[in-house]
This record gives C-alpha cells, structure tokens and sequence, in this order.
C-alpha cells in the first residue's frame, strides 16, 4: 500500500512500523494524514503477520504540532455530521489492540497527544517538549486534555491545558509524572522504540493484544464490571485453562532492571 504522509514498514520481528513524514510542516496532520492513518490502522488490525507498532517521526524538530493550520481539516458544514479527527488518528479508536510504542522527539504539541493518549508505551528523547497550544490562539482545549486526564494526573492536565505556550513540559517532568516511562538520548530513541516492540511482539500475540484490550476497556467501567469483563477475556484467551506456552519447555529471558 501507498501512503502520502507516512511511511510504513513491517520487519521480521513483527514490528510495524510508523513514521509520520511530513517534517517540513513539524508533522502537523491534514485530511491526507486522517486517511493514511484509517487505512493504516485497518491493515495493523487485520495483519496477523503484525504483532505490535512503533510510532515515530521525521525530522529533527517535531514529533507532531498538532493540526496543519495553513490547510485545516475539512469539516462538514452541518455540526451533527462533523467528528472528532482523533477517531481516525487513534489506535484504540480504530479497534486496534495491537501494542503501540510511541517514540517521541521535539514538540510534540496539541494534537500530538490524539496518539499519546492512546499509545500503550510512551518514551521520549531528551530533547522532547509537551505542551497544548490551544488556549493561547483562542481555542477551547477539550478533546487532548479530556484524553490525558486519564493517562496523568488532573493538576498536570490542567496546567498543560491552561498554561498554553506560555510553559512547556520537559522530558523529565513527562518521567516524573508517568506520561513517558523512559528518557533516551535522541540518538538512542528509534533504537529503543523498536527493542521494546520486539521485546513484546515474541510473546504470543493473542495473550498480548487480550491483555491491551481488556485493560483499555476497564477504563470506561467500574472496578467491579471491569473484573467480570477482563474474566471473560482470560476464557476467551485461554479456552479451559490452556497457555499459550508450555512451561516444561519455556526458557526464561535475561530480565533487565528498569
């Protein structure tokens, strides 16, 4: 398949990976990068072949600034037929329940966070900065932060939300309050996205992609239903009690300390 605004790659690990390809605009997306990432997705979903996803991008300055503002995105005249761009940008909102890795570098900004919010494992450069633009033109910061509030904690939504351009959040305060789980120099940041999403493409993906949709969609339902629900995941993962590895025969990994 073609693609206008990314690049994508299937390697022998099992890894697909992503790559936002537009960094002469800071990878800023427009109806072309909507409908790559729908067909996209589509194919990581329905690609066996696929295990987990590597998302990542060109250029040394930005991850994503968020919507191309020079080109905006084509909204139906009529608000009961506009959606929310992010149901094409995010993983989970296509179905997908295949790992992603984010890797970011540079701004990564507003509409960045449409991937953000629904990656499973976020790391950064240390050249990475966080911050939501959109009060500070004007525009009502709701769709990004309502995401992010259930990935951080509220105070530091708010103030990513609030304070606009005027602050942006370091790599080392995005560690600190649990937004990325590692910091890596920038020449390390595509070499650890990828260990990471062969790391976990070698276990069986059934038991994985289980695992990643019954945590997501416990985030919609209280402890209680969560548990009866994510019960039905285990029995539908694992028909009668079976593994999907025999432990006899299982040869345990070098672990490493995080």
């Amino acid at each position: 398949m073609s693609y206008e605004t990314i690049l994508f790659d299937v390697d022998a690990d099992h890894v697909a990976t992503i790559t936002l390809n537009r960094p002469e605009k800071l990878n800023s997306f427009n109806d072309a990068m909507l409908a790559d990432f729908v067909a996209a997705w589509e194919r990581v979903r329905l690609d066996d072949d696929i295990h987990t996803v590597v998302l990542r991008a060109a250029g040394d300055r930005a991850f994503c600034t968020g919507v191309d503002v020079k080109e905006g995105i084509d909204f139906p005249e009529n608000p009961w037929s506009q959606r929310d761009p992010g149901t094409a940008l995010g993983p989970k909102a296509n179905q997908v329940w295949k790992p992603v890795v984010a890797a970011c570098h540079g701004m990564t900004a507003g509409g960045a966070f449409y991937w953000l919010n629904e990656a499973d494992l976020i790391i950064c450069a240390d050249d990475t900065q966080f911050f939501d633009p959109h009060v500070s033109y004007g525009l009502t910061a709701a769709l990004e932060p309502i995401g992010l509030a259930r990935r951080i904690n509220l105070g530091d939504t708010l103030r990513i939300a609030l304070l606009g351009l005027d602050e942006r959040m370091s790599a080392e305060r995005a560690l600190q309050i649990g937004l990325v789980t590692e910091v890596v120099p920038r020449e390390q940041l595509w070499d650890r996205a990828h260990a990471l999403a062969a790391a976990i493409a070698a276990k069986p993906p059934a038991a994985v992609q289980g695992t990643v949709r019954a945590v997501w969609e416990s985030l919609d339902l209280a402890r209680s239903v969560a548990q009866a629900h994510g019960l039905a995941y285990t029995q539908i993962g694992n028909p009668i009690a079976t593994a999907q590895v025999d432990r006899a025969t299982f040869t345990k990994p070098t672990w490493t300390l995080r």
